[in-house]
């Protein structure tokens, strides 16, 4: 298990986009990095199954669903652009 000592200095910039749904543009403490984590799992899935998934949530039901669609666009001889 990696320590504190184990890992790189981290250099934190923040990027203000305002958000166009809420009022003055304000974003929650939490909206930040909640980003990030369901990008690498997205990632992760592409990796593992070759299927990239868009849409939430990305539970076992819908990966199902998404390698049965992939595989049978190929046996047609489509590829999904998604």
């Amino acid at each position: 298990m990696p320590t504190t000592v184990d890992l790189p200095m981290i250099d934190t910039v923040f990027i203000e986009v305002p958000n166009p749904h809420r009022p003055f543009g304000i974003r929650g403490v939490g909206e930040s990095p909640i980003v990030p984590p369901l990008a690498a799992l997205a990632n992760a899935i592409h990796a593992a199954t070759g299927v990239r998934m868009a849409n939430m949530p990305m539970s076992s039901g819908f990966i199902l669903a998404a390698i049965n669609k992939d595989q049978i666009f190929e046996r047609r001889g489509y590829r999904d652009i998604n």
